[in-house]
C-alpha cells in the first residue's frame, strides 16, 4: 500500500492548526484581529470615526457653523490653525469642522436604522421560521411586498410628502431593510428547527419563545451581525444619496453627503470641499466591509482556525492522505 497527498473538500482544519489541538484555547479575539493587518486597521479606522463623532463636536463648538466670508474657499493649509487643515467652503466654514459634525449625524442616522430593522427584522424571521406553516409564508409575503419597491425610491417618495428630518430618515430607512434580516434568520430557523436540540427542548415542554432566545438565536447572530455589518455601509451610502438629492439632512445640519452635494458645483475651484466627505464616505465604508469579513470568521467556530494560521496559508485547503493499493 501506498499513501498519497490529496486535498480534503471539508474545512476541517489541519494537524498543525493551533486550534486542532487536543485541549488547546480559543485565542482571544484582540490576538486572531492583530494576526489579520487589514481587519486590525479596518477596526481602528472605524474606532477613530465613533471617537470623533462622539468627542469632536464637543472640542470645536460651533467652528461647523461658523462663518467668515473674509475666509471663503482657503485652501487646506496650517497657516490658519487646527480650523483651516483642510480649506475652508465658500461661506468661510471649516471643512475639518464640518466633517466632525458630519460624522455625527451621519452615524445619528445609520446606526439607529440598522439596529431597528436588525431587532424587528430578525425576531420576525426567527418566529416565522420557527413556527413555520402560515406564520412562515404571511413572513415572507411581508418581506416581498417591502422588497418589491426600491427602498430609494420609497425613501423618496415618503420624504417629498413629509418633511425631511432625522427621524423620519431612520423610520424610512429601518423599514425599507427589515425584509433582510427577516428572511436572513427565517432561513436560519427553519434549517435550526428540524434538530436534535430543538426536538428535546421541545419534548421537556420549553416554551416557543424560549427556544427561539436561548437555542435559535445565538446560533444565528454571527449571521445577523454579519449582514448588519455590511447594510450598515448601504444604509449610510443611501443617507448620503438623499442628502445630495436635498431630501435628506437639511441645513444647518451637517452630513456628509450634504457636503458632497454643496461643494460639487465648486469641484474646479475648491476640491477639498466636496471630495473629502468622499473620501471619508469611502473609508468608512470599505472598513465596515473588511470587519464584516473578519466578524464573519472570528465567530464562526467552524472557520475560525483560519485565523489561526499565517496570511499565506488561509487560502490552502488541509491535505488528508490517500490509500491507495
Amino acid at each position: 500500500m501506498t499513501t498519497t497527498a490529496k486535498p480534503a473538500t471539508g474545512a476541517a482544519p489541519p494537524d498543525d492548526a493551533p486550534t486542532a489541538r487536543a485541549g488547546a484555547r480559543q485565542p482571544r479575539w484582540w490576538r486572531l484581529l492583530g494576526r489579520d493587518w487589514a481587519a486590525a486597521v479596518a477596526a481602528v479606522v472605524l474606532g477613530l470615526v465613533l471617537l470623533v463623532a462622539v468627542f469632536g463636536p464637543l472640542l470645536l463648538g460651533d467652528r461647523a457653523l461658523r462663518q467668515d466670508l473674509d475666509a471663503s474657499l482657503r485652501p487646506p493649509s496650517l497657516d490658519h490653525g487646527l480650523a483651516g487643515l483642510l480649506g475652508t467652503d465658500v461661506l468661510g466654514r471649516s471643512v475639518l469642522a464640518r466633517l466632525v459634525e458630519g460624522a455625527g449625524t451621519t452615524l445619528s442616522v445609520a446606526v439607529p436604522a440598522v439596529l431597528c430593522s436588525l431587532v424587528v427584522g430578525s425576531a420576525l424571521g426567527l418566529w416565522a421560521g420557527y413556527h413555520g406553516g402560515f406564520r412562515e409564508n404571511l413572513a415572507m409575503r411581508l418581506a416581498d411586498a417591502i422588497l418589491s419597491f426600491p427602498s430609494l425610491l420609497i425613501a423618496v417618495v415618503v420624504l417629498y410628502v413629509f418633511a425631511p428630518s432625522v427621524g423620519n430618515l431612520v423610520a424610512i430607512l429601518a423599514v425599507a431593510r427589515v425584509p433582510v434580516y427577516l428572511r436572513t434568520a427565517r432561513a436560519e430557523a427553519a434549517e435550526l428547527r428540524s434538530r436534535l436540540f430543538v426536538d428535546a427542548a421541545r419534548t421537556f415542554g420549553t416554551p416557543s419563545w424560549s427556544i427561539i432566545y436561548r437555542h435559535l438565536l445565538p446560533i444565528a447572530l454571527p449571521t445577523l451581525l454579519t449582514v448588519a455589518t455590511l447594510d450598515f455601509c448601504f444604509v449610510m451610502l443611501t443617507e448620503s444619496s438623499l442628502s445630495f438629492l436635498g431630501i435628506g439632512i437639511q441645513p444647518p445640519e451637517v452630513s456628509w453627503g450634504l457636503m458632497v452635494a454643496q461643494g460639487r458645483q465648486y469641484l474646479q475651484s475648491a476640491w477639498w470641499i466636496a471630495v473629502l466627505p468622499g473620501i471619508a464616505i469611502m473609508l468608512v465604508t470599505v472598513s465596515a466591509t473588511v470587519l464584516a469579513a473578519w466578524v464573519r470568521l472570528a465567530t464562526d467556530p467552524a472557520q475560525r482556525w483560519r485565523l489561526t494560521l499565517p496570511r499565506k496559508r488561509r487560502g490552502t485547503r488541509p491535505v488528508t492522505p490517500e490509500v491507495t493499493a
